[in-house]
């Protein structure tokens, strides 16, 4: 079906909005919407853990480039498993974005072992399938060596 996307314009909308019919925008696929700053912890520590790289899309569900390239960034996480998606409203989480370096929504960052690697400002489509495409792609499950200590 068609996407209709409703926009108010002038700026945000205040929090009298209903948070549960705007959070759906950025659930579906393999999406984590993080909304505390526990919920990143432990994605991240999970992400380590798992040797997968983070893409953490840092969002408002005001932002009508956000809305638009939200699909997209679900369809991604299903199609590389590999890497773990999280979505970060700015909104629900106002201190822990302005500890990023933000100018504008949306904007990507690429972590591995919780470090940047990587980062995308805008809703730029085959920028962003691009990327992921380059770090999905690098991963081959099959040369993991592990080692054990003798």
């Amino acid at each position: 079906g068609g996407l209709s996307l409703k926009f108010t314009m002038g700026g945000c909308v205040g929090k009298g909005r209903s948070i549960v019919e705007e959070k759906l925008d950025f659930k579906g696929g393999n999406v984590h919407v993080i909304t505390t700053k526990e919920d990143w912890d432990q994605k991240i520590e999970e992400a380590n853990k798992d040797g997968k790289i983070v893409v953490a899309n840092f969002s408002a569900s005001w932002c009508g480039p956000c809305r638009v390239i939200a699909p997209v960034y679900a369809e991604m996480s299903k199609t590389y498993p590999q890497l773990m998606f999280l979505t970060i409203d700015v909104d629900d989480l106002m201190d822990f974005s302005s500890t990023w370096d933000i100018r504008a929504t949306p904007t990507f960052f690429f972590l591995k072992n919780g470090q940047q690697i990587d980062k995308l400002v805008g809703a730029n489509k085959p920028e962003l399938e691009k990327k992921v495409q380059a770090l999905g792609d690098g991963i081959s499950w099959c040369t993991v060596s592990v080692s054990f200590p003798s």
